[in-house]
């Protein structure tokens, strides 16, 4: 009844071990050595599934102050690699995450919404019509859910989501 307003998603693999272990290392291990191969496993699952690729790849922005404390972006960190190896460029400027909202984990699906509610903007005057947000894990999808209602709503015509891992998924 209530479509996301991205046209598909698509998870590398679940959020288990080994690759749960390999993300926390990356995002709250500052290994930024994790990033190459853990693109590489999107890379290899993206290959077989996505025709036409994107104009451009964006990564879920951090805001300012999460970004000055982590000292990166993980999934700007993730992006980069996956950009070299489908050679789509990455737009890590196009939006912005404009107001700082709490951490994710734990909360439910209303509250991460209520979280997000007018958490992007655009930055960008030109617009690809066609764009893949990156990002490392999926959980209720909240967050993207949000970034891409933010890029349609300025006039991007099919955003898609790709991510290494979906967490919450039975075995």
């Amino acid at each position: 009844q209530h479509p996301p307003p991205f046209a598909m998603a698509l998870a590398a693999c679940h959020h288990r071990q080994p690759v749960a272990g390999m993300i926390h290392r990356l995002k709250y291990g500052g290994d930024l050595a994790q990033a190459a191969p853990l693109a590489a496993v999107l890379a290899q699952r993206l290959q077989t599934r996505i025709d036409p690729l994107p104009e451009a790849l964006v990564p879920v922005p951090l805001h300012w102050r999460r970004l000055l404390r982590r000292g990166f972006n993980q999934a700007l960190e993730l992006a980069l690699p996956l950009g070299r190896m489908l050679d789509v460029p990455v737009a890590a400027k196009l939006v912005q995450r404009r107001r700082a909202t709490p951490f994710q984990v734990g909360l439910s699906r209303a509250e991460r919404q209520r979280n997000l509610a007018g958490a992007f903007r655009v930055c960008a005057r030109s617009l690809p019509r066609h764009l893949a947000l990156i990002d490392d894990v999926i959980t209720t999808g909240s967050t993207v859910a949000a970034l891409a209602s933010c890029l349609r709503e300025a006039g991007v015509a099919r955003v898609e989501v790709w991510a290494v891992a979906r967490a919450g998924l039975a075995n």
